[in-house]
């Protein structure tokens, strides 16, 4: 039986670790192949490596164009084509009152999650355009992005943008058969996750505990929840779709079970 994403080719970036890193494996399990983008070149390349022939790795800081472009233009050098891309790069940045926040890390927060997003859309596009077999652009935003009080502000209004992007896109691109979406996760027990709320990378388990506990469900999220819902919307099963945000939380954002805000969250699990 054909995977979902047989014979196609997608483009993750940040898809050394985290939610990048399971799309990337999800889509070559689903008989695709995958460019994996990503800063960390020792870990980009054992995830790479791990998939075999599926799979390349291109060093990309997705704050620079020329990086992007390269990653996107990798594609069709290696396999003609580029039919998904999960524009997924990311930090969380710095947590503080509004009337603290240094500039320069607003910048910083932007520069990756604004400007990177956008500049991997548009290189995406430019590729998929050219190449004429349609395809389907998803990017990650946040459930801080449509709920007040579980981000830091500059990372809310950033994925708030991400959001925008994903909508206007949709109207340009859906002349070339190229859909366009945006996804908001609640918060994912992953390495960059975990630092944040316990200051240790490693304590992944120890944030799923607590996450768990803020879910209406009453379990933890896991990386492959959004990867499953990112290769749907790649998939002929989301083809009709485009110019929506897929909010991925367990129901957080209905206000169910949800007693605290993103700072509370941070003093509980520290305990």
């Amino acid at each position: 039986m054909a995977g979902r994403f047989e014979g196609k080719v997608a483009l993750v970036t940040g898809g050394a670790s985290g939610l990048g890193e399971e799309t990337a494996r999800l889509a070559v399990a689903e008989g695709g192949k995958v460019v994996i983008a990503d800063y960390g070149v020792e870990r980009g390349e054992a995830v790479a490596k791990s998939l075999g022939d599926k799979a390349i790795f291109v060093k990309c800081d997705v704050t620079v164009e020329s990086d992007v472009a390269a990653a996107a233009d990798a594609a069709i050098a290696k396999w003609g084509r580029l039919d998904g891309c999960f524009a997924n790069a990311g930090i969380v940045g710095i947590s503080g009152p509004i009337a603290a926040t240094p500039l320069e890390d607003f910048d910083k927060t932007m520069a990756v999650l604004v400007r990177g997003v956008f500049t991997t859309y548009k290189h995406a596009a430019r590729v998929m355009i050219a190449a004429g077999n349609g395809g389907c652009i998803v990017g990650t935003a946040s459930v801080a992005g449509v709920m007040g009080g579980l981000g830091p502000h500059a990372y809310a209004m950033a994925k708030a943008g991400v959001i925008g992007l994903a909508r206007s896109a949709a109207s340009e691109l859906a002349g070339h058969r190229i859909r366009s979406n945006s996804i908001a996760p609640g918060s994912i027990p992953t390495g960059m996750t975990a630092h944040v709320i316990t200051g240790d990378p490693d304590a992944v388990e120890k944030a799923a505990e607590r996450m768990a506990t803020m879910s209406p469900l009453k379990r933890a999220p896991h990386a492959s929840d959004i990867a499953e819902t990112v290769m749907f919307l790649w998939s002929d099963g989301g083809s009709y779709i485009t110019g929506q945000n897929i909010t991925v939380d367990a129901g957080i954002t209905t206000g169910a079970g949800m007693s605290a805000t993103w700072n509370d969250v941070k003093m509980v699990v520290a305990r």
